[in-house]
């Protein structure tokens, strides 16, 4: 019983987000309170949701301080050198610009931490994607698979997690499995550049300087390069560079995109260039404290947060005018992430979890032991997706392994199968992270589950078979 309701539930809140019957905090707060009453422990729904709120509070202050922090760099100019190397790269053209979301992402991974990498990307790339009028679910799937191919990193989580469960070394997991998730990330380097030749097509090719104008001129000429020159792509691209088009219409989505499109904004007040290698230096030495874990995450972003506040804005009244800018993302992610404990909160306290972790390993066929590796792999997608990574690793994985070894199958290859669901995890509504993601970029997250679903899963599937090609799984 516990097993339908469980699945019921993660149904039912998938479907109501997806069709926007509910926002996303709502359905994580009442769809879990209401099948807690279904389940007949309605009187413990406080502890549960007290358990769940202890546990990702940490999460949450990481992530209050870290926007606050991000936000900060952003205002006074440390990644406009980025976005405008990233412009020369692209050449404002949309397929550049979608190759180079993901080459972003993929390098900010390298800290480990899925909501600095997700800050980072969309604080450079979001005003690219406004400017050009770009699908921001592009960006927001891309910087999500290209994260969880490199969530993989030993120091990033999972493989941290599979190997304390197995009791295995973490070198001896992720070395081997390098090949398969190269050939995972050059799959999602394949297909930005297939979404970004889509939307060169529907969108032109502007010129850098059109890019870079002067948000203060109300007008400028068009240009269109190659591709998407048609009638419906000269439209969409001059409405995208504020062409003469019908007056008032075309001056006020103007003036609209001018107030979002901050960071290459030479002008704005916020600025400190005499501050620059300062803040670059303090960057540095806080992704270098979170990687070497010298102090737990959310103190890095508290201490990060109040000495960058403190150095660029001295002034009381400028300190509070900049946490008054970011007090809407801050906000927003924090509610989403105690939200979402609810969630888990029901989901782990009654039992629902172990119900269906269990139900999904005794319907596995006996003949399938000896490739338990392959169904491992296979049943990462769904499992991490449903679950949180500790659910899942410390909860499924022992019990898979288990299943595997008595058909001959070694806890290594149970292990690297199991990291095989990550692209398709960071983009789980159970995970923290994708909220500072869609919130930052201002993309409801049902439209970013129905575009990236299918994608991620397709990159999970390309990992599991590069893997049993290399004889790795």
């Amino acid at each position: 019983m516990l097993t339908i309701l469980g699945f019921a539930m993660i149904a039912t809140f998938l479907v109501l987000i997806m069709m926007k019957k509910m926002s996303p905090i709502a359905a994580l707060v009442l769809i879990p309170a209401l099948f807690c009453v279904f389940v007949g422990k309605g009187a413990k729904l406080g502890d549960y949701v007290i358990d769940g709120v202890t546990s990702l509070a940490p999460t949450a202050a990481m992530l209050m301080f870290a926007i606050v922090y991000f936000g900060v760099m952003i205002d006074v100019g440390l990644f406009d050198p980025v976005v405008r190397g990233i412009l020369k790269f692209a050449k404002a053209d949309p397929m550049r610009i979608v190759v180079g979301t993901a080459i972003l992402a993929a390098i900010v991974s390298l800290d480990g931490d899925g909501s600095t990498t997700f800050m980072i990307t969309v604080s450079a790339m979001y005003p690219l994607y406004k400017r050009l009028k770009m699908s921001l679910v592009v960006m927001t799937g891309v910087a999500a698979m290209a994260n969880g191919v490199m969530n993989t990193l030993p120091w990033g989580g999972p493989t941290a997690r599979a190997a304390t469960a197995l009791k295995l070394d973490a070198s001896d997991i992720f070395v081997p499995m390098i090949p398969a998730l190269a050939v995972g990330l050059l799959g999602v380097f394949v297909l930005s550049y297939v979404l970004g030749m889509r939307e060169r097509k529907r969108l032109g090719v502007l010129t850098l300087n059109e890019i870079l104008v002067d948000e203060k001129v109300e007008e400028t000429e068009t240009v269109l390069v190659g591709a998407g020159s048609g009638a419906s792509g000269t439209g969409k691209a001059a409405a995208a560079a504020g062409g003469s088009g019908s007056g008032t219409d075309a001056e006020d989505d103007e003036a609209g995109d001018a107030e979002r499109f901050q960071v290459l904004d030479p002008n704005r007040p916020t600025l400190r260039p005499k501050l620059y290698w300062f803040n670059a230096l303090l960057t540095a030495t806080l992704l270098t404290s979170m990687i070497m874990e010298w102090l737990p995450i959310p103190v890095l972003f508290l201490l990060g947060a109040a000495l960058a506040l403190t150095v660029n804005f001295p002034h009381i009244p400028d300190q509070k005018a900049r946490l008054a800018a970011h007090a809407d993302n801050v906000l927003n992610v924090s509610g989403m992430v105690f939200a979402a404990a609810v969630f888990t909160g029901v989901l782990q306290g009654t039992g629902m979890v172990d119900h269906m972790a269990r139900w999904m390993v005794d319907v596995i066929p006996e003949g399938m032991g000896p490739h338990m590796a392959l169904v491992t792999g296979v049943l990462s997608l769904p499992l991490t997706y449903f679950m949180s990574n500790d659910g899942f690793y410390f909860g499924v994985l022992p019990v898979l392994a288990e299943a595997g070894a008595a058909h001959g199958v070694s806890p290594l290859e149970m292990a690297r199968a199991s990291l095989v669901g990550q692209p398709l995890h960071m983009s789980s509504p159970l995970v923290p992270a994708v909220y500072v993601l869609v919130g930052m970029a201002k993309v409801e997250f049902g439209d970013h589950t129905r575009f990236v679903v299918k994608w991620a899963a397709l990159t999970c599937l390309l990992i599991l078979g590069a893997g049993i090609l290399f004889g790795i799984i």
